[in-house]
């Protein structure tokens, strides 16, 4: 976190044992800046105006949250450290649809203010290529195939997807 790096990992990687404040105090914590307490405010009202459920259950341990709500707050732990970059592993694997939703607009939002670059890892397709400005497609750790998002045509996925 402090080079700049934040990860939302596949799983989410809560810590179960700590609340939901205290999950998010660990991302802030991580920043590289020294922020006073001006800035601690404005930071985590910017994750409560994101996901305002989590206002509701800061003191829950992290490890009695459903899988939407623990991933509001990874993403939200990952947004308090200031990243330059911004790694999402698969935000919706095993997510409810209206949580994929409100993530998506998220991630809309992250890329409107272009405070930082995200990097997308996700099988779904349709929500990635909501998403992506650029996309890179792999097999077998090996990049096949690249392009503008806006030129991925529904052949090549249907050639580079298709088991």
């Amino acid at each position: 976190a402090r080079s700049g790096l934040a990860c939302v990992p596949q799983g989410r990687e809560i810590l179960p044992h700590l609340t939901v404040r205290e999950n998010l105090l660990l991302g802030f914590w991580a920043r590289s800046d020294k922020p006073n307490g001006t800035v601690e405010k404005t930071a985590f009202d910017e994750v409560y105006h994101l996901f305002p459920k989590l206002t509701q259950i800061l003191n829950r341990p992290g490890g009695v949250l459903s899988g939407g709500e623990q991933q509001q707050l990874a993403i939200g732990r990952a947004i308090l450290s200031n990243p330059k970059v911004l790694l999402l592993d698969e935000p919706t694997e095993g997510i409810q649809p209206s949580i994929v939703d409100q993530i998506e607009d998220v991630i809309i939002g992250f890329k409107k203010q272009r405070r930082f670059a995200i990097l997308l890892v996700e099988q779904g397709l349709h929500f990635a290529a909501r998403l992506a400005e650029k996309y890179v497609v792999m097999a077998k750790g090996a990049v096949v195939v690249s392009g503008k998002s806006t030129e991925l045509s529904a052949e090549q996925v249907k050639q580079y997807l298709t088991v």
